[in-house]
């Protein structure tokens, strides 16, 4: 069969792009479609506020035809100012089991950054490491959680037979917040003492006062994960933006923000989502006609949450914040129907927090993988 590599031009073809996982992954029932209009408006590159910094391009790969394949090809200004590098990304990675035409797509990514003066081309990301990242590589035996891809296990093989290698693993931890007792004490001690000692307070986020906290929330993410490897910062419109996408998913008991009591200071911050992949995998991706009624009744019965975000500012970090917040985890799953789920990603190089996983009692429960090919 003739293959081809198309950019993508034209509607109908960002319409093949964005629709060909449907394709893909039709006898997979552990693969969780996202919502198509959520899709769309990522890859919208007049209303996704990613490309005030940046550029992209899209392409398809087709035999006789008929799209096989996808990915993406990009270039993000503030990361390469951030990191002082010159990276290339590439991402929205999907591929039938064909290594000829997976090995043309990432040529035709690379070529792309190589004539933009790019020196290395590193992803899957889509777009950044604020975003769905990494292939998975393990775990493939579990349903995905919310904002975690699920890939076909022979991607891994497609991506290195293609001469891509690795350059970071990310972990997802099984996380469990029943059972208080099994916990060391010197976390609820930490805990316990953290307002009487340092004058920190933790409380739960106020979603009708939602674009504050979201201000409050980006000035400890930004701070907290400033040095983490393929790190850049999120801008306020970015983040007001992606707080819009999930406001109908926020749930107050798992949002929470640790201030100074005295100063009003900011110190940390812990964004914790109820896993919205159980209401997604009933609606194929649609919420209309009747997704809206579905995901109504599904999202009463929503039973995980995933730990999106926990930090603490670099000069609070030995406080006891993050303590006080696990412990907030406790109580939060006493109140509601979420007795645990996954905390991630977490970079395989962050040897403090993987130890404080392991600690927990938890258990790594998918990995994925960043690759990387110098140009």
């Amino acid at each position: 069969m003739a293959l081809e590599i198309r950019p993508v031009r034209t509607r109908r073809e960002l319409a093949a792009f964005v629709k060909l996982p449907w394709q893909l992954y039709r006898d997979e029932p552990r693969w969780v479609a996202p919502l198509l209009m959520d899709v769309k408006k990522r890859l919208d590159q007049r209303r996704n506020p990613f490309f005030e910094h940046a550029q992209a391009q899209y392409f398809l790969a087709y035999h006789d035809g008929l799209p096989v394949g996808r990915i993406s090809a990009h270039i993000d200004r503030n990361l390469n100012e951030f990191q002082g590098n010159e990276w290339g990304m590439f991402g929205w990675f999907e591929c039938e089991h064909d290594p000829e035409a997976a090995r043309a797509l990432l040529d035709a990514a690379a070529g792309w950054l190589r004539e933009r003066g790019r020196d290395r081309m590193v992803g899957p990301m889509d777009f950044t490491t604020n975003d769905e990242i990494g292939v998975l590589v393990q775990g493939h035996e579990h349903r995905p959680i919310i904002l975690c891809p699920w890939h076909h296990p022979y991607y891994q093989q497609l991506l290195e037979d293609a001469g891509m290698v690795k350059a970071m693993d990310l972990y997802m931890w099984s996380l469990h917040v029943t059972g208080r007792e099994r916990v060391h004490p010197a976390i609820w001690q930490a805990a316990d003492q953290l307002e009487a000692e340092h004058g920190i307070v933790c409380r739960q986020f106020r979603k009708r006062d939602l674009q504050q906290e979201v201000t409050r929330f980006l000035e400890v993410y930004n701070a907290s994960w400033e040095r983490n490897w393929g790190f850049v910062p999120l801008n306020e419109k970015e983040v007001r933006h992606y707080a819009k996408d999930l406001k109908p998913v926020l749930d107050e008991n798992w949002a929470m923000v640790a201030e100074h009591k005295t100063t009003g200071e900011v110190v940390g911050a812990a964004l914790t989502l109820p896993d919205f992949n159980q209401v997604l995998a009933k609606l194929n991706g649609r919420l209309l006609p009747l997704g809206w009624f579905t995901a109504l009744r599904a999202k009463k019965k929503i039973g995980a949450v995933r730990v999106f975000a926990l930090g603490v500012k670099p000069a609070y970090q030995h406080t006891g914040v993050a303590a006080r917040f696990y412990q907030m985890h406790f109580d939060a799953a006493e109140r509601t129907p979420q007795k645990g789920g996954e905390m991630g990603w977490i970079l395989e190089t962050n040897q403090p927090m993987n130890r404080a996983m392991e600690g927990m009692g938890g258990e790594i429960k998918r990995r994925y993988r960043v690759y990387e090919q110098i140009l």
